[in-house]
């Protein structure tokens, strides 16, 4: 295609152009010859170069193909959270690794029960963490918020509850320095309890169990704040049925401090044992005394009516004078045992007297004769005496306080 144009205009960079019917075409100017001066007339052919348009056309679909192969097929991933332990105040939480593809990482970030709990730290590094201070036999639910240069993305919601005081399936113990055999009975006791043993301190280890503080594992458990325990806080959970505090179990801790307590499925056991104890206990504890018969205590009247003979029932339980304090109460201690001496020919004669006297009704109600000469009878006498004597030991001194103690005496 040939155009006739005339030259208006020249400048350093641009010349003016008239077309036949007037119209401004600004060319440059260095496409132009050099003789060009306003007024010359120029041909200019225009035609389409059809190689080169397929060129730059197959350029430009591979630079799209690539683009799109690089950032658009790979995109960001949501995350995915799970449990990974539980126990009566504390959540483990784990996720995989986030994938950002091309995308750049602004934040990633935990809610609880819809609330931000807190962005996790280095979350290229860290897959787990570890939710505290939570409240027993509660139910919580989790989900992770993405934050990329690509979009935000956020994971589905994760109900979980904590344990009860009664479940022990949370525990994980990470043995320490412990002897063979105390090693193996503890993990038998954590498999009775439905617990789990870890070799190694994780972030879900609740307990470090050991019985001396040194070692690489003990360090860390300490750097994490791991309760540190004797092997005997297993067997009080195991005992209780429960979880126990671990105060009286640390390695330093005073074994007195430990609140020994009893498996709720052997109380009532225990508890019929102790109240047949108990009972027995008191029953023996108001058992009647046996009375030991005292030398000023009255005589029984029927017993008065008989003196001591051989061919009938016991005379009275007559207690012996004390031992006289001087020559002159000896003198009248003589006196009366020669008074209340009577001979076996008079006992008889006083006795058949007597029997005259007594009708049959009264002798009916009379009771019944008693054998002085029985071991018995005779053990209370010697006892009475000797406590007797042991009383007026300790009365009075003197010889006026004597005899007054003795006349008080009730015949």
């Amino acid at each position: 295609m040939l155009i006739q144009l005339t030259v208006g205009k020249v400048d350093a960079g641009v010349a003016v152009l008239l077309t036949e019917d007037k119209r401004l075409i600004e060319f440059p100017s260095i496409l132009l010859p050099s003789s060009i001066t306003s007024g010359s007339i120029v041909d200019i052919a225009v035609s389409q170069n059809y190689d080169a348009e397929r060129k730059s056309q197959a350029a430009f679909a591979d630079l799209q193909s690539r683009i799109l192969n690089t950032y658009g097929i790979h995109s960001p991933s949501p995350p995915t959270i799970r449990l990974r332990g539980a126990t009566q105040t504390s959540l483990v939480l784990e996720w995989d690794p986030i994938q950002l593809a091309t995308s750049n990482l602004k934040s990633l970030s935990l809610y609880r029960n819809g609330s931000k709990a807190g962005s996790i730290p280095r979350p290229k590094e860290m897959l787990s963490t570890k939710i505290s201070g939570l409240a027993v036999d509660t139910e919580y639910s989790f989900h992770l918020v993405l934050r990329t240069t690509g979009g935000t993305y956020s994971s589905p919601v994760l109900t979980c509850r904590t344990h009860k005081m009664t479940d022990l399936s949370g525990i994980t113990v990470t043995p320490g320095l412990l002897p063979e055999q105390l090693r193996a009975s503890l993990e038998i006791a954590v498999e009775r309890i439905g617990g789990r043993i870890a070799d190694s301190v994780r972030i879900d280890t609740t307990h470090f169990v050991c019985t001396e503080g040194r070692g690489k594992d003990w360090e860390r458990a300490v750097e994490m704040n791991i309760p540190v325990v004797r092997p005997e806080w297993v067997e009080g959970c195991e005992r209780e049925g429960r979880i126990v505090g671990v105060r009286g179990y640390y390695l330093d801790a005073n074994p007195k401090q430990r609140h020994v307590g009893q498996n709720p499925s052997l109380s009532g056991t225990t508890a019929a044992s102790l109240n047949v104890a108990v009972s027995a206990k008191d029953s023996q504890a108001y058992l009647p005394e046996r009375r030991v018969p005292h030398p000023s205590d009255p005589r029984s009247p029927d017993r008065e009516n008989h003196t001591s003979g051989e061919g009938d029932g016991p005379g009275p339980e007559v207690p012996p004078s004390p031992p006289p304090k001087n020559e002159k109460s000896r003198n009248s201690a003589s006196a009366e045992e020669e008074a209340t001496s009577v001979s076996p020919a008079a006992d008889s004669a006083g006795e058949g007297e007597e029997r005259e006297e007594v009708s049959d009704e009264e002798s009916n109600d009379a009771p019944p004769a008693q054998d002085t000469s029985s071991p018995w009878n005779q053990a209370r006498r010697s006892e009475a005496s000797m406590k007797a004597k042991v009383e007026n030991a300790e009365d009075g001194e003197d010889e006026d306080a004597g005899q007054s103690e003795m006349e008080n005496v009730p015949l």
